[in-house]
């Protein structure tokens, strides 16, 4: 029998790969131009951390997490999410105390849920984190570099930011007694997943799916009448940046995120091109989650886009520049006895010409079979090294792409003939 991967666990095949290396190329170019420096941590941590902070009665913590018990008895989880993680390696290597820091990460999470198109048992996220800074200029930040990537991507026609206020623990802890009150008197009419949310976690069903139960939540009393005036100031002080930047928002007041440490700021950005699955970025502040981690006292505010996601709406409009997947520009034959000559060859072109990317012909074959080969491999030019073309140190340049005589360049004189060739 064969083994399989498993559900929901997919290969990138390198067919797909290379619009991979677009999106994350494109996002830590612009994450650069916004001096935000890469972190790295592992995809396996201690249970209690996710506990802590994503919430024990939350869907991920209750349903979703891949845990186990290791060979010391340790109760370890998958990540199913970066932000944990982050915080914890930050405070762990003292990078939160008295500074300030914009990072990033990119990499594999799991959650145990339905598989289905853009959501995943293994899916990929890049995680943007800033600490250290209390205003909304922050947030904006983090805004404007997504409105800009989004620009970046060719995407932004089909996307929207909405955006709400959490504001603080304790507001929120009194608009809830005010919420279950009010979904109680419906409790009968509330399907089963937010009949069980009406004990553990009454927020999340202000973001239900179900037409039935949203009907019942327009008529909810709404958050924003509970922040205190610290967070509704931070609030308007954030959508009078967005207004001055002419970024376009929308004020969700159901957007509640689904993980316990979110504060004063959340946001999504989200597109009605890719079916039910239209979140492709999301994110907020944190303020108090470094403190409940084991850290000393300090904000925090980030987002996660999905790969996966992204990657079907930049195939779903059809934006990714026909440059990409391109994998070979040169392909070079060695026909006859020259396998010494072509390696040499081939090696001195990838020195002198470090931009192209050339393909050297290995295993053998008649002429007919190889320039097949170099036509498949999509190469604009087949060099072709023959005996005699290896006696007198000359290599046969063929134009694959375009309308250009066949010509003999000597070898010396080649990497001067490609560079110039490819440049223009």
């Amino acid at each position: 029998m064969k083994i399989q991967s498993l559900r929901g666990m997919h290969d990138l095949l390198p067919e797909n790969s290379a619009i991979w290396q677009y999106l994350e190329k494109t996002v830590a170019d612009v994450l650069s131009r916004y001096s935000y420096k890469e972190i790295r941590f592992p995809i396996l941590e201690q249970t209690e951390l996710f506990k802590r902070s994503v919430g024990e009665a939350t869907d991920i913590v209750e349903k979703e997490m891949y845990t186990f018990e290791d060979r010391n008895g340790d109760q370890l989880s998958l990540r199913p999410e970066g932000t944990a993680g982050c915080v914890r390696a930050c405070t762990e290597h003292g990078l939160l105390h008295n500074q300030t820091q914009r990072l990033w990460y990119a990499g594999p999470m799991f959650r145990h849920e339905r598989p289905q198109k853009g959501r995943q048992r293994q899916f990929h996220q890049i995680g943007v984190e800033a600490f250290g800074l209390n205003g909304p200029d922050i947030d904006a930040e983090l805004l404007l570099l997504t409105a800009n990537l989004w620009k970046t991507l060719k995407i932004d026609g089909v996307v929207t930011l909405q955006i709400n206020s959490l504001g603080t623990s304790t507001d929120r802890a009194n608009y809830r007694d005010k919420l279950v009150g009010y979904l109680m008197a419906h409790r009968d009419n509330l399907d089963e997943d937010s009949q069980r949310r009406l004990e553990t976690n009454p927020m999340r069903i202000l973001d239900s799916k179900n037409p039935d139960v949203q009907r019942i939540v327009d008529g909810a009393p709404k958050l924003i009448d509970f922040i205190d005036d610290d967070s509704r100031q931070h609030f308007e002080q954030l959508c009078g940046i967005l207004d001055a930047a002419k970024i376009t928002y929308e004020i969700n007041p159901r957007l509640v995120r689904g993980l316990d440490y979110y504060s004063k700021t959340v946001f999504e950005w989200v597109t009605d091109s890719l079916g039910a699955q239209g979140t492709i970025c999301a994110g907020g502040r944190y303020d108090g989650l470094v403190e409940q981690l084991g850290g000393k006292p300090c904000p925090g505010v980030g987002f996660a886009m999905g790969i996966e996601r992204l990657v079907l709406l930049l195939d779903e409009l059809k934006v990714v520049p026909d440059s990409v997947g391109q994998t070979v520009d040169i392909y070079l034959l060695a026909v006859g006895e020259v396998s010494n000559a072509a390696a040499v060859l081939a090696d001195n072109l990838r020195n002198q010409c470090p931009n192209l990317r050339i393909e050297s012909h290995c295993g053998g074959g008649s002429f007919k079979s190889q320039i097949k080969k170099a036509d498949k491999s999509g190469a604009t030019v087949a060099l072709i090294l023959g005996e005699q073309e290896a006696a007198s140190s000359t290599v046969g340049v063929k134009y694959l792409r375009q309308e250009h005589t066949q010509e003999t360049v000597v070898q010396d004189n080649l990497a001067n003939l490609l560079n110039d060739f490819f440049t223009n």
